[in-house]
């Protein structure tokens, strides 16, 4: 294990601080006093107080729910079924009874709500696993390991979902404990042990997600073993060891985000991993009055919500476009960070709370205020996004991304792909991710248009594909992928520069520059620089919007945004996109000294579950012959208040050679001409100023 960046503790260390001896539950996230304080906020506020009725409504269900005995057993294949299997349906109902039930008491100090949690809670210990069985042995072991793992995996006892079980029962147990007979917690303790700590401790480099740091499992499932050896903390202070481990696992977990805040794994699983470590986080702050506070890691401190603000239209790798989030944990890193911006994005963006953690941590009194730029790039992860407004709709944002192909996890092959947003609307989007089945992450990863290149916005010669840095039980592929090699934003004008060359094999795509200009508020040029041998097919491949699926990670649409389709026209020599009747687009391929057609295509996709149906996705491009080892096309896309307009303004595009080392394109007549020069630099082409 490499040193933190945040320091390691030791066991006696943390024992020092939290005085185990001395603790009385309920002390996880309040204690008798503080309880009081919620109590008076769910009287006085208005979305506490709205909160709360309904967990009054849904624990006056959950009083009635029998349990059952024996619980539904798992499917030996629960991703082939095709609804959710009745085994983690039950055990998610039961799980969701307990701490409702649980908090209930704690605030009405009603006793029927204890008995009935202590019931689900009892429940949830008799079930025969707390492993999601689609990360059991047969299902997970073909997986190919992300980065920092080694390639034989064997041990699967413990995941996410056992962690997100342990920290659910650890609270339950936390507020039930003064109610609780001497059987019920020995119960539950044993069954906390059994599931979490005993199988874990002392054995974490037998488990891949212990030293996957860029992964969200690997700070999930330490936040559950933590928040567990904290609630057991004083019938077993031997055990504090364990949150010294996952103070230090977390504290690697946050070296590896950005210092600009940006996180490899997508914004979704970005924050789906701060919805549960917010939970290990507080609690440790609170019972070590401070002193070992992740919330201070420099890396949650500077930018901790910069990255899902920014990102707003950007559902790049297996993660969500749109809000992400989940309201509790962005109250609570706002608080404790006091960034403004997070508030903004809290305030604009996610909507009225609903959960039991948006009482106890409400939100806060950081004022709000907007980011003074629109546009930002990442530069740890080769993520761009240009705008003019985020609020705006009637703007284009641009989100594009380089990066390399070294996240088999939740990563595609993707590099040089963009995302054209207007009008709240991915006029040319990024296909997501597919419903997860056995397959998904393991090589056939790689056969699913949703994570291959083939189905992503990039450039094709001679139909070769990009390729992973990394396959089963083979060595690492160092530099698989490209970067970002210039980033301008300004009033008027953003400008991105991308080179993906070295994501593809290098047998037919010899080298591929992308420049991206926003010319703001709405007019896009993608520039596409490629290398290839004469007579080689290239193709400039865009996918047409259409209403996206929703991420797990993902909530409904906020501010700006919409789920709606997209129907599309291909033309001659244009492309017309309307939303419908209200909202058009027209984008123009214009090639250097070449002529071009625009074709249209779609890809098969189809998962490996139950009843499946066959999707097809449609796609179209631009498709010319390279006449010289460098060809060029231009991409110009730019708003329509008329259809009709879409043909005399294509026939105004040009791209040409205006002299020895500089390339112009233009379209547009009058004062609504718009015109770009590109001038000869080492390594190709770059937009002059």
């Amino acid at each position: 294990m490499a040193a933190s960046s945040f320091g390691q503790p030791t066991r006696d260390d943390i024992a020092k601080s939290i005085r185990p001896e001395r603790l009385q539950h309920p002390y996880l996230f309040f204690n008798g006093e503080e309880k009081k304080a919620l109590q008076q906020r769910i009287q006085s506020a208005k979305e506490p107080k709205t909160i709360m009725a309904a967990l009054l409504a849904e624990g006056h269900r959950f009083l009635f729910v029998p349990v059952r005995d024996p619980a539904p057993l798992s499917p030996k294949h629960p991703r082939y079924a095709a609804e959710a299997d009745e085994a983690s349906q039950y055990a998610g109902e039961i799980t969701r009874g307990a701490v409702t039930l649980a908090f209930l008491y704690q605030m009405t100090g009603e006793e029927r709500y204890a008995k009935k949690a202590a019931e689900f809670a009892l429940a949830i210990c008799d079930l025969r696993s707390w492993v999601n069985p689609a990360h059991t042995f047969d299902i997970i072991y073909p997986r190919v390991w992300p980065w920092n793992v080694p390639d034989d995996q064997v041990v699967f006892s413990y995941d996410i979902t056992a962690a997100a079980r342990a920290i659910n029962l650890a609270t339950v147990y936390d507020w039930l404990y003064p109610v609780l007979s001497k059987h019920e917690k020995d119960k539950i303790r044993g069954a906390l042990l059994e599931n979490a700590i005993t199988r874990v401790r002392g054995n974490y480099d037998f488990f891949w997600w212990s030293t996957s740091y860029r992964c969200n499992w690997s700070a999930i499932c330490f936040s559950g073993l933590g928040v567990t050896a904290l609630a057991l903390a004083p019938e077993h202070p031997e055990i504090l060891d364990v949150v010294s481990e996952a103070y230090t696992r977390l504290g690697l977990t946050f070296d590896q985000i950005g210092p600009d805040g940006g996180w490899q794994e997508g914004r979704g699983y970005y924050g789906f991993m701060m919805r549960w470590s917010t939970v290990f986080m507080d609690a440790l702050k609170r019972l070590t009055n401070g002193k070992y506070d992740l919330f201070k890691h420099e890396r949650i401190k500077s930018t901790p919500l910069d990255f899902v603000l920014y990102t707003l239209t950007a559902n790049f790798e297996d993660s969500g476009g749109g809000p992400v989030g989940f309201t509790g944990s962005v109250n609570k890193l706002v608080a404790e960070t006091g960034n403004a911006t997070g508030a903004w994005y809290r305030e604009t963006f996610l909507g009225e709370g609903e959960d039991i953690f948006d009482i106890i941590w409400p939100r806060g009194t950081v004022p709000p205020a907007a980011p003074k730029e629109h546009s930002k790039i990442f530069q740890s992860i080769n993520w761009a996004v240009m705008r003019s407004d985020f609020l705006d709709p009637s703007t284009v944002t641009i989100a594009c991304k380089a990066g390399y192909n070294d996240d088999p996890h939740h990563g595609h092959l993707d590099c040089g792909q963009f995302i054209l947003t207007w009008q709240g609307i991915p006029f040319i989007r990024d296909i997501g991710r597919m419903r997860y089945d056995e397959q998904y992450f393991n090589e056939d990863r790689w056969l699913y248009p949703y994570a291959s290149s083939a189905g992503h916005n990039l450039i094709f010669v001679n139909d070769e594909q990009q390729i992973p840095a990394k396959l089963k039980n083979k060595p690492w592929k160092q530099g698989i992928g490209g970067e970002i090699l210039t980033f301008q934003t300004g009033e008027k004008r953003d400008y991105v520069l991308m080179d993906p060359t070295h994501a593809y094999p290098g047998r037919e795509l010899k080298k591929w520059r992308r420049s991206i200009v926003l010319e703001k508020p709405d007019v896009t040029l993608v520039l596409d620089e490629v290398d290839a041998a004469p007579g080689s097919k290239i193709e400039a491949r865009f996918f047409p919007g259409r209403a996206p699926g929703r991420s797990s990670n993902e909530r409904e649409p906020g501010v700006g945004f919409q789920r709606a389709s997209v129907e599309y026209r291909v033309l001659p020599d244009h492309v017309v996109f309307s939303s419908g009747n209200r909202h058009h687009l027209v984008l123009i391929p214009v090639v250097l000294e070449n002529t071009f057609t625009i074709g249209e295509d779609k890809l098969p996709a189809v998962a490996v579950t139950e009843n499946a149906s066959l999707d097809w996705i449609p796609f179209f491009g631009t498709v010319t012959k390279a006449r010289s080892n460098v060809t060029l096309i231009g991409t110009i896309v730019a708003p329509l208040d008329d259809p009709k307009e879409a043909g005399p303004l294509a026939k105004t595009a040009r791209i040409m050679q205006s002299k020895p080392g500089e390339v112009q394109v233009s379209f547009g007549t009058g004062e609504k001409e718009h015109r770009w020069v590109f001038e000869k630099a080492v390594g190709g082409y770059v937009l002059k100023n």
